[in-house]
């Protein structure tokens, strides 16, 4: 055979085959692309969709849940315990009182005022002595009620203005308790006004460390109770444990708040930093969740947020919280 045919039966093979592989290659493509839109148009099925929802709702709260912004002092000094009352028109006052590390320590309550939460002004002279842990409330003949601690009891005093206190005879609660807990004194109450019947819950104290790691030498748990006129109170028992892995011996500075769902918070603090549980029909939740804290990631800080009370001003929420030995300082919900 001459090179030229052999040549030529050599290129007529070699387009056949190309013609032939590009007809696979385009058929190939075709069937690829055809399956891709198949496998696109193929419906959901319900469990798929709702997994797909669920995931969208997920990734919507992600970047909706508010969070506890931290802000700066707002009263400096060795003060700590404050509580915020709304005077109506604007303007809200802050009781707060003095740590016991003060020079000439004598339980003095003070108070400042403020307009938006952030700037606050002192008042002039010493709202009562010898009563820590204060909480205000207004009562229904429009005058304000303080409950405090004194001598590891909860007592009371009314006033007119707000300024001017005079105590009230008896004692609100004592160590005693439903519950048989040896209880060396109770502390830092916190009331409440709900419909019928006014709510409190305090503090604690049993005269044994949790656990030889922990650095308080007491054991801090909560209780409440209940009245219809505020001045005498049902003990109701333990309202949050702290005798667990979590809290490890210790939960202090109780704080009553209506959220704005009309759900009632109690809101507290710890080692870690600020918590808060629900409470509904005589009943807290069994668990709390975390709120807020300076340095969450240290077991045992060195200066963790203290004693929070909750207001709302101008529609944001504001927590105060005490710094040991530096003040009162806030923090918003954003």
């Amino acid at each position: 055979m001459k090179s030229g045919r052999r040549w030529g039966i050599i290129k007529y093979m070699n387009d056949n085959f190309m013609k032939k592989s590009f007809f696979l290659i385009l058929a190939a493509i075709l069937v690829f692309s055809l399956y891709g839109c198949l496998k696109k148009s193929t419906p959901l099925t319900q469990d798929q969709v709702e997994q797909n929802q669920a995931q969208n709702i997920n990734e919507e709260q992600k970047t909706s849940i508010p969070t506890w912004i931290n802000g700066s002092s707002v009263i400096s000094g060795q003060f700590a315990d404050a509580d915020v009352i709304n005077l109506g028109d604007g303007k809200y006052r802050m009781y707060y009182s003095e740590e016991p590390e003060t020079p000439g320590f004598s339980g003095r309550v003070y108070s400042a005022v403020s307009n938006d939460g952030i700037n606050w002004t002192k008042e002039n002279g010493i709202r009562m002595v010898w009563a820590t842990f204060p909480s205000v409330i207004r009562t229904n003949d429009n005058k304000f009620r303080i409950y405090f601690q004194n001598q590891g009891v909860i007592k009371s005093a009314i006033s007119s203005d707000g300024l001017s206190w005079q105590e009230e005879r008896g004692t609100r609660i004592d160590a005693t308790n439903p519950a048989g807990l040896a209880l060396t004194k109770v502390a830092s109450p916190t009331v409440i006004k709900l419909d019928d019947k006014y709510l409190m819950v305090y503090r604690g104290d049993l005269n044994q460390r949790y656990s030889a790691d922990v650095p308080n030498n007491e054991t801090e748990l909560l209780l409440w109770a209940t009245s219809v006129d505020g001045l005498t109170f049902e003990k109701q028992g333990i309202a949050f444990d702290s005798r667990n892995s979590e809290f490890k011996g210790l939960l202090d500075g109780p704080d009553l708040v209506q959220w704005d769902d009309g759900s009632i918070r109690l809101y507290f603090w710890s080692y870690r930093g600020v918590y808060h549980l629900n409470y509904q029909d005589g009943n807290f939740s069994k668990t709390a969740s975390f709120d807020f804290s300076i340095d969450p990631s240290v077991p045992f800080p060195m200066n963790p947020p203290g004693d929070p009370t909750l207001i709302k001003i101008s529609d944001e929420w504001f927590m105060y919280y005490g710094q040991h030995t530096k003040g009162i300082y806030y923090a918003n919900l954003k």
